[in-house]
């Protein structure tokens, strides 16, 4: 049987392979919108065909995701990171990329950090992070710029808290340190 998804069909022998397997209780990570918990795993029939579905419990605002179990791999849920990969994230931000400063346009710039944003990768988001906080103390940032920011800042914040097993603030004194110090160049 085969299942269809963004208008690529997929063997079911493939999905059974390659798809990642989360359990009721597990954190997972749902792209640009953080940390969730894995609630229930609940089937559902759809056009005649039963489909079972990760329920995902946002934690910073309860939002609920339904979530093909087969589809984990093409909507990036991922598991978190855990805290062997904290030094990893942190040396993202101390290292600063050469043409942050370029007179790249801001619709180009806001492009590049949305898709950064939607990988799910935290080393992507913490790249927009650093990069847009770099920017900030050169000039002032557009609404759009400082929304992004202040995005990549919660997405990051939570992932490193739940990896640490800590708390916000703690996290942000650390973050705050690394900019302290210079920022090495790529």
């Amino acid at each position: 049987m085969a299942k269809k998804a963004s208008n690529v069909i997929i063997k079911e022998e493939e999905v059974q392979t390659t798809v990642k397997e989360f359990h009721v209780g597990d954190l997972a990570v749902y792209p640009a919108h953080g940390v969730g918990r894995i609630e229930s795993i609940e089937s559902r029939t759809i056009n005649g065909e039963k489909h079972d579905f990760y329920i995902l419990k946002i934690l910073e605002n309860s939002m609920v995701i339904m979530i093909p179990t087969w589809n984990v791999n093409s909507v990036g849920l991922r598991n978190t990171i855990d805290s062997t990969q904290v030094p990893e994230i942190y040396d993202v931000l101390k290292t600063k990329k050469d043409d942050i400063f370029d007179n790249q346009t801001w619709n180009r710039r806001y492009k590049e950090y949305m898709d950064k944003l939607k990988t799910g990768s935290l080393f992507d988001v913490a790249e927009v992070f650093r990069d847009l906080f770099l920017l900030k103390l050169v000039k002032d940032l557009s609404f759009g710029e400082r929304k992004l920011l202040d995005t990549a800042k919660g997405l990051l914040l939570r992932e490193l808290c739940t990896a640490k097993n800590s708390d916000e603030e703690t996290i942000w004194t650390e973050i705050e340190s690394l900019f302290d110090q210079p920022v090495a160049e790529a």
